[in-house]
């Protein structure tokens, strides 16, 4: 039986010029585009061919314009300072005009890259959105990545101009920013024009005066510019993502077809409307930043919460209740990992009653898969819905997700629901062959992609291919796993490479950990595969308590082995389980499978350039040589 949600997909996949340019309409064009979608030069594809637009006036202006200027636009919540700023789309308008004018004012000009490098401040984003502003590609970089990295970023984006602060704050570490970038520009092989500094109040960094540049003196002396006419087309920005060889890919977005998409979801998917309050408790290094920081929440006329601070020690487990009731935050985007760090140290959510959420009416979770334990968590002691969904920072927004704005549908457990309209996913084998419902394949996208997605990588087509498109021709490879059930909702298991063999049975290491996660004293975990020399893999469990789990950990490891060999049966051949204090992860939570596995595996290994604490590796490392698994690092 057709439904709204099924009735808009069907319309997406097998009319897609007809569906998207219907959203289009809801953006400001200084001319429309000549064709919506551009087939020529297969497979790269092209949305609103001949469209002449400004992002940065689709964000500010054109509200303004509408008369929301007095609209708070963005929040600035950092209880590292102790500091909350807010800014009106007039206010947030005058910054990035003003900011466009100290590019300028340095040399940059439409097309040309700005590499940003900053905290969670008010400057980050407004360097993007000056960057927009008049055309030129920003390449945000996580403040306080290792120069090494930034270096490489820099070699490859080749930027006119880095845009950085003195310091970022850490909880309550202080995190010298400009030696890193110091130090990245003398190893980088391309050299850029300026550096444009915001010297914070904690930190003060030594300036060079040949090629360093106060952003308040310089912010002092600019001229406010207008928007710039962009092409659709033309890209906007350039986010670097982790690749198989160690060379990050730059995964490209253009103006025209992100901004339709992004703004189109706002209401499709997270079902906020103008004037409503949005926040995504990510950081702009990530595609979450870009997505649902910085432009979705401003294309749509909400007002977005910008959050320098974590879900638990600043200062404690509370910190995000009382950020939904101070500011009267309607949705909330987070990934799993934070809400099982709240839950790790208020498994009884008592910070939770200290503060009136109200206003409060929908948790979205990815980045990772979202536990079904920590989802019923959730569920029970906020009483809004919590919807998991999954996308990447290739896809730039959701592929699947429970579509509130749309037509809201029953929660399946561990399921990020439906595929969204414009994605045509399919689950393959090897060889390119639909599965039938229910057998774990890839899940491959059958192209063109829709709107907002990426077009190529940086100055890579043929990396491009070869990345996503190649494994499986005329399809986007996502290099997930998984398995749409018989009424099309769509269960991500794992990454193609964290499906495990054990004795010729392919295996899940997401279904385990499910598993291991639904145990009363268990806050986070993770399972992988480690090298046998009988079976070619055994799964191998790590498991992270919660405050005042019982301190018999032999029993709880006894008990989560039973649970697997109950529910996935014997030939899981779960037998390996340890407690550990924490999990090594990135800064965006993911945690660092990969890396576990070959010290497990006694392989050379590299300090991940993402981790967010080196040391944690360390105490693994230690965990397992204890085990009787040894690691050698590189």
């Amino acid at each position: 039986m057709a439904t709204p949600l099924s009735e808009e997909h069907r319309e997406s996949i097998e009319n897609p010029e007809t569906y998207w340019a219907k959203a289009a309409d809801d953006c400001y064009w200084y001319k429309t585009c000549d064709k919506i979608l551009d087939d020529s030069k297969k497979p790269f594809y092209k949305w609103f061919k001949g469209g002449i637009t400004n992002t940065c006036f689709n964000a500010l202006d054109l509200h303004i314009n509408n008369g929301l200027g007095e609209q708070l636009a963005l929040i600035y919540d950092s209880p590292v300072t102790d500091t909350i700023k807010q800014y009106t789309y007039n206010d947030l308008r005058d910054e990035v005009a003003t900011f466009a004018g100290v590019l300028t004012d340095n040399g940059v000009t439409k097309g040309d890259r700005v590499v940003v490098y900053m905290p969670m401040i008010p400057e980050a984003a407004i360097a993007m959105l000056a960057c927009a502003r008049i055309g030129a590609v920003h390449s945000v970089v996580f403040g306080g990545f290792a120069s090494k990295e930034l270096a490489t970023r820099i070699d490859d984006a080749k930027p006119k101009v880095i845009v950085s602060a003195s310091c970022g704050i850490e909880v309550q570490k202080v995190i010298p920013y400009k030696p890193l970038l110091d130090e990245a520009i003398n190893l980088a092989d391309y050299k850029p024009d300026k550096s444009i500094i915001l010297q914070r109040w904690m930190e003060k960094a030594t300036m060079d005066p040949k090629r360093d540049v106060d952003w308040k003196d310089a912010m002092a002396v600019a001229i406010a510019q207008e928007c710039v006419p962009i092409e659709a087309t033309d890209p906007l920005y350039i986010l670097y993502t982790s690749g198989t060889t160690g060379q990050p890919k730059g995964v490209v977005r253009d103006n025209g077809g992100h901004m339709v998409a992004l703004k189109w979801s706002m209401k499709a998917v997270y079902d906020v409307d103008e004037g409503d309050v949005f926040w995504a408790a990510s950081d702009v290094g990530w595609v979450v930043g870009h997505s649902y920081i910085v432009y979705g929440p401003l294309l749509k006329g909400c007002t977005t919460v910008l959050f320098e601070g974590k879900p638990v020690g600043t200062p404690d487990a509370g910190a995000f209740w009382r950020v939904i009731s101070q500011h009267k935050v309607k949705t909330l985007f987070t990934a799993p990992t934070a809400f099982r760090a709240i839950k790790r140290d208020d498994p009884d959510a008592k910070f939770l009653k200290d503060y009136d959420i109200s206003s409060f009416k929908a948790l979205f979770l990815a980045g990772e898969r979202s536990d079904p334990d920590t989802l019923k968590w959730a569920e029970t002691n906020l009483k809004v819905p919590v919807i998991d969904h999954w996308w990447q920072t290739e896809t730039g927004w959701a592929i699947a997700a429970n579509c509130m704005g749309i037509e809201p549908l029953p929660v399946k457990y561990g399921s990020p629901t439906k595929a969204v309209p414009g994605w045509n996913l399919m689950v393959l084998d090897q060889d390119s062959q639909e599965v039938p419902d229910g057998d774990i394949g890839t899940l491959a996208v059958k192209l063109p992609l829709p709107p907002g997605t990426l077009p190529t990588l940086w100055k890579n087509d043929e990396r491009f291919i070869s990345a996503y498109l190649d494994e499986f021709p005329g399809y986007f490879t996502t290099s997930d796993a998984g398995f749409l059930d018989e009424e099309g909702y769509v269960y991500v298991m794992a990454r193609t490479d964290d499906i495990i063999n054990v004795a010729g049975h392919r295996l899940s290491t997401g279904a385990m950990e499910e598993i291991l996660a639904d145990h009363p004293d268990v806050a986070e975990c993770a399972v992988l595969g480690v090298a046998d020399q009988l079976k070619g893999q055994l799964p191998m469990g790590f498991l992270v308590l919660k405050a005042g789990a019982s301190e018999d950990h032999g029993k709880i490891i006894k008990e989560v082995i039973a649970s697997v060999r109950e529910r996935i049966g014997p030939v899981a051949a779960f037998k390996i389980a340890t407690v550990v204090q924490r999990l090594p992860k990135t800064r965006s939570g993911k945690i660092l499978r990969g890396t576990i596995q070959k010290i497990a595996d006694n392989e050379e290994w590299n300090m991940p350039a993402t981790i967010d604490d080196p040391e944690i590796l360390g105490e693994m490392e230690e965990v397992l040589v204890n085990m009787g698994y040894a690691g050698a690092r590189k």
